[in-house]
């Protein structure tokens, strides 16, 4: 893809979307359910689509908030319904349709006043109600939740995410109930469908504070007293999201020192900077999108950036805009040296298109890696165990333990993912940035980078359930390849694709769900040059193996 000549500038007036338009579509539009691009789909990340094409609308929230109360009430979930949402301009309205649908099927939810609350927050309040049996009956029942975002998408999106009692992403197995359900709703015409007006559902909305807790409860995760002693100097961006009043909490409650440098709040992102295709999008792991705040990068020490729903994290030092593979080297090896709550035995979790200086970093701290498919479902359960100290996407995402080794959020977290660099950078004196030199010294220097091949649907079916047998080739760039997987190594759960490892190198190959392209994920410790090589031969080896499709 090439680099777009907005690139990093501020995002001209013809970028920005019509919200009045957008928002009258929202409502205005009916789905075709005969079409598969404008039906419920699911993927790693709940359902996602905008009203300009037809693929998220009133009518498909409808039919998911009935499709919710439905299972949750099969499943015997009884207790509240904790429902976030961000500040994309469709998740208000989505949040409203939601609220109805919910609360004509008799739900308890539960909502901030001011409504905006961020992913890591909701999945801190089920865990809270559910922890030591507090979901019993005679509590209230077991609790789960909603949070209304795309994440970092563009302006023009909506998204609707779906966390069970585990506190985390649902996993296949429940989205994929909830989705055939949605669309035979949406194919009988949503007559079953229940909803309230939206003056009753408001009425009958609980309210529920869920900044206080999660603030109040920080020093359980983080060392916060090193941070305030040491004055380190801590800048946030919360890039126009709903972490804004938390970072502002956090502020007030504890005098760090933050200093948060944007607190507007604008659904078309007038502020932010053009990513690197030429959209507006709240990435804070882009640093095109990140340009406003890295030219404030010398005035700080650590500085943090957050998406809309603020469970993604990026960290910005005097160096620059961290690389997401390398923060999340550098907070395991930081974490696992300084956590001794946790069980001797947790292990590290990481997704198989992470960076393989994790796996470097976890045997050099003797800890086992657990590596699985792409999705932060697949660290739920071992974070809530404690058998995962440490789950991390390559897309910045993470959440780790609190300081006994218990569960703090099971779903990614950016906020203390950006104060853990602050405690680093206070207790060791060192930066993030700079810690990562350190690894490299040890561990060796990386490349990493991830490009589109074309693919047309037969061919991205045919990758998706490829076995190794149909992976001929015995070496990659030069090294005998030493492993060809198809299931991830930590769960054995089908990874969607293939991923082909050498001693000094790797590849993964997986289809996009929303483009007639395969992404392909590539690393070498040989530097650049050799990864080219990599992902020229990767073409050749996914070409072979779907034998001309």
């Amino acid at each position: 893809m090439s680099l777009s000549e907005l690139a990093g500038k501020p995002a001209p007036q013809s970028l920005l979307t019509n919200i009045p338009r957008l928002v009258a579509q929202y409502y205005e539009t009916r789905p075709d359910p005969g079409s598969a691009a404008q039906q419920v789909a699911f993927g790693t990340s709940g359902h996602r689509g905008t009203s300009l094409n037809g693929t998220f609308n009133e009518a498909h929230i409808q039919a998911i908030a009935q499709a919710v109360a439905e299972y949750r009430a099969g499943a015997g979930i009884s207790g509240p319904l904790f429902m976030g949402l961000d500040t994309h301009a469709l998740s208000e309205s989505a949040w409203s349709t939601a609220l109805r649908v919910l609360v004509a099927n008799g739900v308890k939810v539960h909502v901030q006043p001011g409504f905006f609350t961020p992913t890591p927050l909701v999945s801190h309040a089920i865990l809270e109600h559910n922890r030591a049996g507090q979901g019993g009956p005679l509590n209230g029942g077991t609790a789960d939740g909603i949070v209304i975002t795309p994440s970092h998408n563009p302006p023009q999106d909506g998204g609707f995410k779906y966390n069970p009692p585990s506190g985390g992403p649902a996993d296949t197995d429940v989205t994929g109930q909830v989705q055939a359900r949605a669309n035979d709703l949406l194919r009988g015409g949503l007559k079953d469908v229940k909803q309230v007006s939206l003056a009753d559902a408001l009425a009958a909305a609980l309210p529920f504070d869920f900044i206080t807790p999660y603030v109040e409860q920080l020093p359980q995760v983080i060392d916060l007293d090193v941070i305030r002693q040491s004055g380190v100097r801590i800048g946030v961006d919360p890039l126009g999201g709903s972490s804004l009043p938390v970072w502002e909490a956090i502020e007030a409650r504890y005098s760090l020192g933050l200093t948060i440098v944007n607190r507007e709040i604008d659904p078309r992102f007038a502020f932010m900077s053009v990513d690197k295709d030429g959209k507006i999008r709240m990435d804070c792991s882009s640093p095109y999108a990140m340009a406003g705040l890295l030219r404030l990068k010398d005035d700080f020490n650590v500085a943090i950036g957050n998406d809309p729903d603020a469970d993604r994290h990026g960290i910005v030092t005097k160096d620059g805009l961290m690389n997401p593979n390398h923060y999340l080297a550098v907070m395991i090896e930081y974490l696992f040296q300084n956590r001794p709550g946790w069980q001797p035995g947790a292990g590290v979790g990481k997704t198989l298109v992470s960076s393989a200086l994790i796996d470097r970093v976890a045997a050099g701290l003797g800890r086992r890696l657990v590596e699985v498919p792409v999705g932060f479902k697949y660290f739920v359960e071992g974070l809530l165990s404690g058998e995962l100290g440490f789950g991390g996407e390559e897309s910045a995402g993470a959440s780790f333990l609190r300081l006994n080794g218990g569960a703090w959020s099971t779903d990614k977290d950016g906020l203390i993912p950006g104060l853990l660099a602050a405690e680093m950078t206070a207790r060791t004196g060192k930066t993030p940035s700079e810690r990562f030199r350190d690894l490299t010294a040890r561990y060796g220097e990386t490349a990493y980078s991830r490009v589109d091949a074309p693919a047309n649907a037969k061919q991205k079916k045919v990758l998706s359930n490829l076995s190794p047998e149909q992976v001929t080739a015995t070496t990659l760039a030069g090294d005998p390849i030493t492993a060809k997987l198809t299931r991830a190594p930590g769960n054995d759960a089908a990874i969607g694709g293939l991923k082909v490892t050498t001693e000094h190198a790797w590849f993964a190959a997986r289809p996009s769900g929303t483009e007639d392209v395969y992404k392909i994920y590539g690393e070498s410790f040989r530097g650049e040059e050799h990864l080219q090589q990599v992902f020229e031969e990767a073409r050749e080896v996914v070409s072979a193996a779907l034998g001309g499709q």
